[in-house]
This record gives structure tokens, C-alpha cells and sequence, in this order.
């Protein structure tokens, strides 16, 4: 019985040695394959531009093939739940904003928690954005808007593109921080908001900044602030939300780069490496300034602090500001 036991000990500890080998050849041999890109937004959009300027330079450094698939629906549901759920084996990423960190707290069946299902293994790209009212609107800075929605609680509209997405969150924080009361319009996306707002269906809009800016050039709309860290360039006259006195407001959006939580620390730093790396080529740079702030190299706990810092201050706007849970 005895030898029996022996036997079947070492017999053991051979499956295991072995089934441990496996998992660390593969390690060595990373990437061995195609990479998988989720973007769980519609293609052709701002987190699809983004995805693909940074991972497709990172494929390029692998010489390895890197696939950008759009998996849109479920405000950005679908896609995310999707990595969330993949092998934790390094080939599924997904690239996307505010929404991985905020949704579990919106919707029900969302289908994922950010600290227990992801790493963030890069930051792509901080997306700046512009508070706009139709011209026709007799203000001329935020903080006139702001006098005016105080006086007509409720009696202005403000065109939402979507529930807990950063726009939506960027304008709910303002409307705490101002004290004012929007009727809240919703919409699938920014361009048909915009849109009404162009033809003074809406009265009060935050829009992505490389959206707005032709329009604003055109006069179709009103800056009245950014919300940005510093004034942009094609906009010197514009405030930044903190200038115009509204700093509590202050909150620029981030776009990061995600993997399941359970992927092995050597490939988490060597995918955070890669990325870095790919962040400080001049092409990705060029691609990632239109009209945004290009992300930097950070380290994988820097990024692990700023996902929670992020995910503590945006559910605080969710609970104060009344959203409902879907």
C-alpha cells in the first residue's frame, strides 16, 4: 500500500511539473500568434483610431499580426464582457475608456467587476473634450450658461451620448459642481447629439474635441470652456473648465489598454513594455495628438493607481448624481 501510495505521489508531482511546463514554454515563446483586439465601440470611432495606432505599432515591433475587431452594443457591454471571460493567455486585449470602470455600477448583468477581471497594461490616449451651447445661446462663458440654467432649473436640454460614458460623466460632475439642473436627452453616440444640437434641438452639449472642432471653426456651435489640463492650440480664447471656476469639474478622460486579471506576470510586463514603447514612436504620437493628448509610458502599478483613483472618483459622480442602475 505503501509503495502504492509512493507511486501515485510522485506520479503527481510529475502532472504537475509537467502541466506547470506548458504555460511557461508558452510564456517564452510570446507572442506566437496572432494578437486580438477588442474594441467594443463602433469602427471608424475615436476608440477604434486610438486602438489601432498603438497596438498595430506594437505588432509591428512583435512582427507579429495584430487584429482590431469593433465589437459594439450594450454601451460597450458586449465587447468588454468578452475579454473579460477570454483566456488569460496574453492574445485578448480591449481598448476602451471610463466605461470598464463605471458600468458594473450601471447595469446589472454587466458582466465583469474592473479590480477583480482586468489589468490596465497601457494608457493610450487622454481625450479631450468642449462644453458647447448653439450660437444663438445669449451667453458667452460657462459660468454665464451656468447663471442662466440656475434661474431655469430644468428648462434647457442637454444631449447625452450615452449613459455613463465620459462625456455623460464629464457633464454630471459639472452639473454638481455648478449646482444646475439639465433635462437629460439621450443618444446612441455623439454625431446625430451634435447634429441637434448644430440646429438648436439641444441646448447644452460636452463633445470630443476632434468632433467639435471643425464645426466650431464653421460657427455651427459655441466653445465655452475645455475640458482640458492646459488651453488647446486651436482654441487659445477658450478656457479650460478650470479657468472658467469649475476646477471640482476638472476630469479629462483616459482610453487604456486592458487585459484579463489572471494573465502571468511575465506577459503582463512584457505586453506594459511593448505598449511603452509603442507610445513613444513619433507615427503613434502624430496619430494619437489629433486633437487629443497622446498617453505616456506608465509602469504597470502606476497604472493599477490611476485605474483605481479613477474608479473611486467616477462612482462617487454615479451615486451623487442619481444614475440609475440598468
Amino acid at each position: 500500500m505503501r509503495g502504492i501510495t509512493t507511486a501515485m505521489a510522485l506520479l503527481a508531482a510529475i502532472i504537475t511539473a509537467l502541466s506547470g511546463s506548458v504555460p511557461a514554454r508558452a510564456q517564452d515563446n510570446y507572442p506566437s500568434r496572432p494578437i486580438h483586439i477588442i474594441v467594443p465601440y463602433p469602427a471608424g470611432g475615436i476608440v477604434d483610431i486610438v486602438a489601432r495606432a498603438v497596438t498595430e505599432q506594437v505588432g509591428r515591433d512583435w512582427k507579429q499580426t495584430v487584429v482590431v475587431e469593433a465589437r459594439p452594443g450594450g454601451n460597450s457591454n458586449i465587447g468588454t464582457s468578452a475579454v473579460a471571460r477570454s483566456e488569460p493567455d496574453g492574445y485578448t486585449w480591449v481598448v476602451t475608456g471610463p466605461a470598464l470602470l463605471v458600468n458594473p455600477d450601471l447595469y446589472k448583468d454587466a458582466g465583469w467587476n474592473a479590480a477583480r477581471d482586468f489589468r490596465c497594461v497601457g494608457l493610450a490616449v487622454w481625450n479631450q473634450s468642449v462644453a458647447l451651447v448653439h450660437p444663438s445661446m445669449p451667453v458667452k462663458s460657462i459660468g454665464e450658461f451656468v447663471d442662466l440654467a440656475r434661474k431655469r432649473p430644468g428648462e434647457f436640454n442637454f444631449g447625452n451620448p450615452g449613459t455613463g460614458s465620459s462625456i455623460d460623466l464629464s457633464a454630471q460632475k459639472l452639473f454638481q459642481v455648478a449646482g444646475i439642473k439639465l433635462t437629460n436627452v439621450g443618444y446612441k453616440g455623439q454625431p446625430q447629439a451634435l447634429i441637434d444640437l448644430m440646429t438648436n434641438l439641444m441646448h447644452f452639449e460636452i463633445v470630443s474635441l476632434e468632433l467639435a472642432l471643425p464645426h466650431i471653426k464653421a460657427g455651427s456651435v459655441k466653445p465655452l470652456a475645455v475640458f482640458t489640463d492646459k488651453r488647446v492650440p486651436d482654441l487659445p480664447d477658450v478656457p479650460t473648465i478650470a479657468e472658467a471656476g469649475f476646477a471640482e469639474a476638472a476630469y479629462v478622460p483616459w482610453y487604456g489598454i486592458y487585459v484579463p486579471a489572471a494573465t502571468p506576470a511575465p506577459l503582463l510586463a512584457k505586453i506594459n513594455a511593448a505598449i511603452n514603447k509603442a507610445l513613444q514612436n513619433p507615427d503613434v504620437q502624430r496619430q494619437l495628438s489629433l486633437a487629443n493628448i497622446p498617453g505616456k509610458p506608465l509602469s504597470l502599478d502606476e497604472l493599477a493607481a490611476l485605474m483605481k483613483a479613477d474608479q473611486q472618483k467616477l462612482t462617487t459622480v454615479i451615486k451623487t448624481s442619481g444614475m440609475a442602475l440598468q
